[in-house]
C-alpha cells in the first residue's frame, strides 16, 4: 500500500488529517486574498489573486511537510470599489468581506487552529482586512490573526523598481506587468499604458502613504493603469517572483519555528 502524502491545500485534506494538524502546537492556516478587478487593458482581472496564489504555492513547496501549515482556497473576489466603472470589476461589500472572515475564522478556531494568516495581494483592501481581523479576534480570542500584504516589507524592491514607480506605480504598471509576464505570459496583452499623475500634490500628502487620499481609478486614469508599464519585461518579473518567494518563505519559517504569539 502506498503511503499518502499530506496535501498543502486545506480542501484536499480529510477530516482526520485536519483534526491531527489542528491539534499540533502552532497550527496555522494561510488564507490568500486577491481580487477580480480591472488591471488595465494588458492584464487579467484576477491579477492580484494569481500573484498571491502562486507565491503561496511556491513557498509551501519549500516548507517541510511536518510543519503544521496549510493553505486555504484563495479568495478571488475582494473589495474593489475604487475600480468600479471599468468593465469586469466585481466588488464585494466591506460588510460581506468582514462577515466572511469572521465566520470562517471563528470556525477554524473551533477546530483548534492556533493561527490564521490573511495574505492579501490587493492593495485596496489592506485596511479592511486589518479591521476584519480585529472583529474576528473579539469573537475568537484564542486565534492569532495576521493580516499581511504580499508586497509589504519585501527587502530589495527598491533595487529592482525605480523610485518613481515605487511611489506612483500604484496599479497594473511596471511591477505587476513584469510579474505576470513571468507567471502567465499567455494572459498578458500587447498594450503598455503610461498614466502619469499630473496633479500637484501638496507636500506631505499622497495617494497612498502617511496622509493618503481615498481615490478612485476613473479620476486618475483612462486605461486603468496608474503608473508606467512601458518597461515591463519577463526578466524583472523573474527577479520579483524570486524576491517575493524568498521573503515569504523566510517569514513563514520564522513564524512556524516560534511559539509566538500562541
Amino acid at each position: 500500500m502506498n503511503s499518502k502524502s499530506i496535501p498543502n491545500d486545506y480542501e484536499n485534506l480529510s477530516w482526520p488529517e485536519v483534526k491531527n494538524i489542528a491539534s499540533k502546537k502552532g497550527s496555522t492556516i494561510i488564507w490568500p486574498f486577491g481580487a477580480v478587478e480591472q488591471h488595465g487593458p494588458q492584464l487579467p482581472l484576477a491579477t492580484d489573486s494569481i500573484f498571491v496564489d502562486e507565491i503561496v504555492n511556491e513557498v509551501l513547496k519549500l516548507i517541510p511537510e511536518e510543519i503544521p501549515l496549510k493553505k486555504f482556497p484563495t479568495q478571488y473576489f475582494g473589495f474593489s470599489p475604487e475600480h468600479i466603472g471599468f468593465d469586469g470589476t466585481i466588488t464585494l461589500s466591506s460588510s460581506l468581506m468582514t462577515n466572511l472572515i469572521v465566520e470562517v475564522g471563528s470556525q477554524l478556531s473551533e477546530i483548534g487552529f492556533d493561527r490564521l494568516i490573511l495574505l492579501n495581494g490587493h492593495g485596496g483592501q489592506i485596511s479592511l482586512l486589518n479591521t476584519a481581523s480585529r472583529e474576528l479576534k473579539n469573537i475568537a480570542p484564542d486565534l492569532s490573526i495576521f493580516p499581511c500584504f504580499l508586497w509589504s516589507g519585501v527587502d530589495g524592491l527598491s533595487d529592482l523598481i525605480p523610485k518613481s514607480e515605487l511611489e506612483n506605480g500604484l496599479h497594473a504598471s511596471l511591477a505587476e506587468t513584469s510579474l505576470m509576464l513571468k507567471m502567465k505570459p499567455e494572459l498578458v496583452g500587447d498594450e503598455r499604458p503610461y498614466e502619469n499623475i499630473n496633479a500637484q500634490i501638496p507636500k506631505g500628502w499622497s495617494l497612498e502613504g502617511d496622509a493618503p487620499l481615498a481615490w478612485v481609478t476613473k479620476e486618475l486614469s483612462n486605461s486603468g493603469v496608474i503608473g508606467d508599464s512601458r518597461g515591463a519585461n519577463e526578466e524583472l518579473g523573474h527577479d520579483l517572483k524570486k524576491l517575493l518567494i524568498n521573503h515569504w518563505y523566510n517569514m513563514l519559517l520564522s513564524l512556524m519555528s516560534s511559539d509566538w504569539p500562541c
